[in-house]
Formats: C-alpha cells, structure tokens, sequence
C-alpha cells in the first residue's frame, strides 16, 4: 500500500473512533440525566424504575401530610384519583405546597413503592398545574379542581 494512503486510512480512522468515542459520552450524560414522569397508577401498577430518578406527581391528598417532630421529615400521599403512592421528603417545602393541589417531587422509587423525593415543586399560582399532572388528570378521568375566583 502506498505510504501517503496509508497515512490517511490511519487518520480517518483515529477521527472516526474519536468521533464515536465522544458520541458515546453524550448519550451516556444524557441517558443518566433523564427524568421520565409516571403517575401514580403507573408506580402503583410497577411501571416506574426502582432505584432510577423519576419525576411522580398528582394531586396531594387531602389529610395525607405527615411532618416528624422537629425534624425536616415530611411524607405525603399523591393521587391520580384512580391510585395512589405515598411520597417522603426530607427539606423545605415549597411556600405554595398545600393538600388538594398537584405536584411534581423528583425522587427515587424505592422497594417498598415510596418515592424518596430529594425535590419538591408546587404550581406557582391558583391556575396552573404541571403539564404532566393535568395530562394524568385526564387520562383517568378527572379533572383538576377548579380555583374559586373572588369578587
């Protein structure tokens, strides 16, 4: 083989492996940083990963809300009014966190089907719920309530 050939075929190939070398790593960062959304029907019915970081949310059942002493312990039950899976966090949660409105907690399903939720996040005013927990709203049949306007 000629020398000159020799020494492109060998370049080529080291931009190739390179090449696939990187687009290998994205797809690694990436694939680790995806979040998938289940609702509670589908972690109730064991469709959700265990030990994998999920986004869970529904609407937070009315009376559900544990606090633990004067710790930072939290544990509350999520609903999308067919199932329901029990949620624990440990933090602060957000101002606008009540009973009876939707939220998103990003978590770990652990073998007892509790979402460990190391982030909680609550709709940031009375007409917006998260899109994800409206679209499991409707697919089992409910709607989400209604804010009642004053004036």
């Amino acid at each position: 083989m000629n020398p000159v050939r020799k020494k492109r075929l060998i370049i080529i190939l080291a931009i190739l492996v390179g090449v696939g070398a990187a687009v290998g790593l994205a797809l690694s960062a990436l694939q680790q940083n995806i979040n998938l959304f289940y609702t509670p029907t589908q972690i109730a019915n064991g469709e959700a990963p265990q030990d994998t970081r999920i986004r869970a949310g529904g609407m937070v059942e009315a009376g559900s809300l544990q606090r633990f002493g004067d710790s930072l312990d939290v544990k509350f039950v999520v609903t999308d009014f067919n199932k329901s899976v029990t949620i624990t966090y440990r933090g602060i949660l957000p101002d606008l966190f009540r009973e009876g409105q939707g939220i998103v907690a990003l978590g770990k399903l652990n073998a007892d089907g509790v979402v460990v939720a190391d982030e909680v996040l609550a709709k940031h005013d009375e007409k917006y719920m998260p899109p994800e927990v409206t679209k499991a709203l409707k697919e089992s049949g409910q709607s989400a309530p209604t804010p009642v306007k004053e004036g």
